[in-house]
């Protein structure tokens, strides 16, 4: 009899137990869907604020002027033309600045990306006195409002001269302003746009690999530069996907020192700086007085403004799991 009793409880506490275990199971269940649930939402509406502009852009450029004015095209035109990208190519010279500006962009991208990962692996490997001072002062570049060198940078390279050299065969110093060579030279010499950041993006990166690799290339007999062209670059193809990408992106856009040293609209940034008054000197006949519509002016820049950052969007789609890995290991990001 008590044998029975006890594995009626037995029975009795392990229904209680199933019971609670499938409870369990389905409310840890319905805390992970809700969370997916919520969590997508999030990601979506946030995404939608951000890509909402440029979804914008790629509706107007492809409308019809006559979609214009009907109160029923919202997002899909019922007229879909290219007539505005044929306007803006014709109209800004399109082909030709994209070309100036992609060879400006890349040039500047190999100089500037070949200077700071020579800077940043020196910094992270190679310690002397001063060194962490020497550093200081590459951190201390990015603090420092491009504003306050406006004036010696315009003078340096309207007067270019190095230690009375160039004088001294010329009779004069060379003017470099509205040319391409100011961008090399200072990208070259580690002086370029945001090269602060570039140095210490590498040096954090080489910082995380581990000094034995080096240390058995050593013992191999490789020598220091043939360690870090065969060991360590290889290894860090991911922060230098990610530096090449930030300095032709930051090229491509700078309208700063692009407005300072080029008088001409000869690149995209510039192009774009008066961009709304070529479009009108070109719909305007010569001795007209016909004034284009201000919707379909508006229609034709947000056309060019969609085609001045097609390029980088491209780019990105195609460097973007190297981009990420990248901030994760350089430790830019938590």
């Amino acid at each position: 009899m008590k044998t029975s009793t006890e594995s009626a409880k037995r029975s009795f506490v392990d229904y209680l137990w199933e019971r609670m275990s499938k409870g369990s199971f389905w409310a840890t269940k319905l805390k992970s869907w809700l969370w997916i649930f919520v969590r997508t939402v999030l990601i979506s509406g946030i995404s939608f604020i951000i890509l909402y502009p440029i979804l914008i852009k790629v509706v107007i450029a492809f409308k019809d002027p006559i979609d214009l004015y009907d109160a029923t095209v919202v997002w899909i035109p019922k007229h879909f033309t290219l007539d505005n990208f044929k306007l803006v190519s014709d109209a800004l010279h399109f082909p030709k600045i994209l070309l100036n500006t992609a060879l400006l962009s890349g040039t500047v991208m190999f100089l500037q990306t070949l200077c700071c990962v020579l800077a940043g692996y020196g910094f992270s490997r190679i310690k002397f006195r001063g060194s962490g001072l020497l550093f200081g002062c590459v951190i201390f570049t990015i603090l420092v409002p491009p504003q306050t060198i406006m004036i010696p940078t315009y003078l340096q390279y309207k007067n270019f001269d190095v230690l009375g050299i160039v004088s001294l065969f010329t009779t004069q110093p060379l003017n470099l302003i509205n040319t391409y060579w100011p961008f090399l030279i200072s990208s070259a010499l580690g002086m370029g746009l945001k090269t602060g950041l570039f140095v210490y993006i590498f040096r954090q990166f080489f910082r995380g690999i581990p000094k034995e690799m080096e240390e058995a290339a050593l013992v191999d007999g490789s020598g220091t530069f043939g360690t870090f062209v065969k060991i360590i670059l290889p290894n860090a193809m991911p922060s230098v996907v990610t530096v090449m990408l930030f300095s032709f992106v930051w090229q491509w856009n700078d309208s700063y020192f692009t407005n300072l040293i080029l008088n001409d609209a000869k690149v995209m940034s510039s192009m774009m700086s008066t961009a709304a008054a070529q479009i009108l000197f070109y719909l305007t006949p010569p001795g007209g007085s016909f004034k284009p519509d201000p919707l379909y002016l508006s229609m034709i820049q947000n056309t060019a403004v969609l085609m001045a950052i097609t390029p980088l969007i491209v780019m990105y789609l195609f460097v973007q799991r190297h981009f990420v890995e990248s901030m994760e290991r350089s430790g830019l990001v938590g």
